[in-house]
């Protein structure tokens, strides 16, 4: 069993949040704010959550005790819209355990057992594997899932080529596929369709 103090979370709260048409960090899901929501799952399964995203200020009124803001910054010569993986990577630079769990502000339906189950099989993770995720047909599922910090540089390498697909990173590593016995709860919301059904 890996121990929560073998552990932390970063949740990425960075996107436009376009098609939503309004942030979706900040929406009630059963009158709790999305984003307060998912940091109170990771810290379920983590001593230390980071939230990474280029607003801090937006978010200091929720109640996020215990949690860690790192301000997103734009690469060189880059909008902030770089996508996740570059605020996966400036989170991961600030993380001191040698696994963290990464998951995004929009996932609704996640469970903490889930995740507190896939944490228990990191000790048995292949020492060769750069993260733990479940898959789906189109790929891995990148934003709720098990990283080792030690891919940092792979990452960085990776980044600095100029790519920001994590489903291309990904599929240069060794990956542990984990459990998933109800793939909904890693149903996302983007939309204002995809709140009605959450």
């Amino acid at each position: 069993m890996t121990s929560r103090s073998k552990l932390s979370a970063i949740v990425l709260a960075g996107g436009k949040s376009s098609r939503m048409g309004h942030d979706k960090a900040l929406i009630p899901i059963q009158a709790v704010p999305l984003l307060q929501r998912v940091c109170g799952i990771a810290q379920s399964c983590a001593d230390t959550v980071y939230v990474v995203t280029p607003w801090p200020e937006r978010y200091q009124e929720l109640f996020l005790p215990g949690c860690k803001f790192i301000q997103e910054v734009p690469l060189s010569g880059e909008s902030l819209a770089h996508g996740p993986l570059v605020g996966f990577a400036q989170g991961l630079a600030e993380v001191e355990t040698d696994w963290v769990l990464l998951l995004a502000c929009d996932l609704p339906r996640l469970r903490v057992e889930v995740l507190q189950d896939w944490a228990s099989r990191l000790d048995s993770v292949g020492d060769n594997a750069i993260a733990a995720l479940a898959c789906h047909p189109k790929g891995w599922e990148p934003l709720c899932g098990f990283y080792r910090r030690r891919c940092l540089p792979q990452l960085l390498e990776f980044i600095n080529q100029g790519e920001r697909s994590f489903q291309q990173w990904l599929r240069q590593y060794p990956v542990e596929v984990l459990p998933l016995a109800e793939p909904e709860m890693l149903f996302n919301c983007n939309t204002p369709e995809d709140l009605a059904l959450s």
